[in-house]
């Protein structure tokens, strides 16, 4: 079976690349300004063949290149963690300064925590490329999902995301109310630790 992506397959890593290269520049720029960096580390993946396939199939969509390219928008996907809140905004806006990129949605679940308190910065992008599209244009887009959340927060989402795969387990309702209580705490000492930051700076 062909990829899902068609002959649009081998210009995502590319695309992906571009995105990866951007930011790590600007940690370099940063650092070179600060001593400090403006993330701790990202990490980057181009949606499996699998993994597509199966979403379209859970959207009740064709299992087709124009599905995964256009109806859904994570083919391209990067997770930014960093170490304090103030971080992720100052990359948000260096990402908005970029010309070849469109801002396309953005969802902010850390100032507006979802219920289980789960918190992280969503966007889509649009990005401009050198290379052909699906629709036919030489200068191609392409969409790409990110995602900031601090060192808290992104410790916090990979274990809901272990617990959530099990199944038959006693008392939901208190591990839910646990959950949020610790992702409150862990939002609790983000803000403790970024007042920190600010007094060492003004000292």
């Amino acid at each position: 079976m062909s990829s899902i992506y068609g002959e649009y397959e081998a210009y995502l890593p590319r695309v992906l690349d571009m995105l990866r290269e951007e930011l790590e520049e600007y940690d370099d720029k940063v650092f070179g300004e600060t001593a400090e960096h403006i993330f701790e580390h990202l990490t980057a993946r181009i949606k499996s063949d699998e993994s597509m396939r199966e979403k379209c199939r859970r959207r009740e969509l064709p299992e087709t290149a124009q599905s995964a390219l256009r109806e859904l928008q994570d083919a391209i996907g990067l997770r930014i963690v960093c170490a304090f809140r103030d971080d992720i905004y100052e990359i948000i806006s260096y990402i908005r300064s970029l010309p070849n990129i469109t801002i396309v949605e953005e969802k902010d679940y850390i100032r507006h925590s979802k219920p289980n308190g789960y918190r992280s910065y969503h966007m889509i992008l649009l990005v401009e490329t050198d290379f052909p599209d699906i629709d036919g244009n030489t200068n191609g887009k392409y969409y790409a999902e990110v995602q900031l959340r601090t060192i808290a927060m992104d410790s916090w989402a990979s274990l809901e995301h272990k617990m959530s795969y099990k199944k038959d387990i006693m008392s939901p309702e208190l591990i839910m109310e646990e959950l949020k209580r610790c992702a409150d705490e862990l939002a609790a000492c983000d803000v403790s630790m970024e007042t920190i930051r600010k007094l060492i700076r003004s000292s």
